[in-house]
């Protein structure tokens, strides 16, 4: 069991760092709709930074849906197992 939690410990930390460099690349996130003359040069840069957001949320989500199941079988098992070594 012992490196099925080591392994379960490495996913996590890499979603809380996945997590954290998202907030990271947030900050230099420009909010405002660029419309105005003279502002066109600002799109392409926030268009850019809108898909690397996206693929930085998608790979967020498939990892925190990855710790929480892999977490959840884990804590299965270990209770099982428990469950079997108390019956005997």
């Amino acid at each position: 069991m012992t490196p099925l939690l080591v392994l379960w410990c490495a996913l996590a930390v890499v979603t809380a760092g996945l997590a954290l460099y998202r907030k990271f690349v947030s900050n230099k996130e420009d909010d405002m709709v660029h419309i105005a003359a003279g502002e066109e040069k600002l799109i392409p840069k926030q268009v850019e930074l809108a898909h690397k957001m996206d693929a930085i949320d998608k790979w967020g989500k498939t990892l925190t849906v990855a710790t929480a199941v892999f977490g959840l079988l884990l804590a299965a098992a270990y209770l099982y197992r428990g469950w079997v070594e108390t019956s005997h």
